[in-house]
C-alpha cells in the first residue's frame, strides 16, 4: 500500500473516531448516499458508519475531500409520494412557469431576476 493510501488507513476508528479507509478500498456494504439512492434506498436514521478520505489537487478546494458511508444492511427503502404530493408539486411547478404578465406557461422555469418569460422581457427592453 502506498503512503498516501496508508495515511488514510483507519479501520478501527483509533486515528480518525470513526472507521477510515482510503480511496476505492471501502467494504462492499458501505455506500455513499448517492450510491444508496441509485439503489432505491435511504439511510434510514441510521448515522455515519465510515468515511472515505482521499488528497484532492483540485484548483480552488485542496486539501483532504470526505465522502460519508452508510451501512446498507441496515437502509431502507425509499418512500415514494403519495398521489396528493404529486399533485401539489405539479402546481407549483407550473406556477413557476406562468407568465405574470401574459398568462401562459413558458415551458421553462421563469428567470427570477427577470419575473417574466423571456418573450415579455423582451418586449419590456424594447418598449423601454
Amino acid at each position: 500500500m502506498s503512503r498516501i493510501r496508508a495515511r488514510f488507513w483507519d479501520p478501527t476508528g483509533a486515528k480518525y473516531a470513526i472507521p477510515t479507509y482510503p480511496w476505492r478500498m471501502s467494504p462492499p456494504h458501505l455506500l455513499t448516499l448517492r450510491q444508496l439512492t441509485a439503489a432505491g434506498l435511504r439511510p434510514g436514521g441510521q448515522g455515519v458508519q465510515a468515511q472515505i478520505l482521499w488528497a484532492s489537487r483540485r484548483h480552488g478546494a485542496p486539501g483532504v475531500r470526505v465522502a460519508y458511508l452508510y451501512d446498507v444492511r441496515f437502509a431502507l427503502p425509499k418512500r415514494t409520494a403519495t398521489p396528493r404530493q404529486l399533485e401539489a408539486l405539479a402546481k407549483a411547478n407550473a406556477a413557476r412557469r406562468t407568465c405574470p404578465v401574459c398568462r401562459r406557461d413558458a415551458g421553462y422555469v421563469l428567470p427570477r431576476h427577470l419575473g417574466t418569460c423571456l418573450d415579455c422581457a423582451d418586449a419590456g427592453e424594447v418598449a423601454a
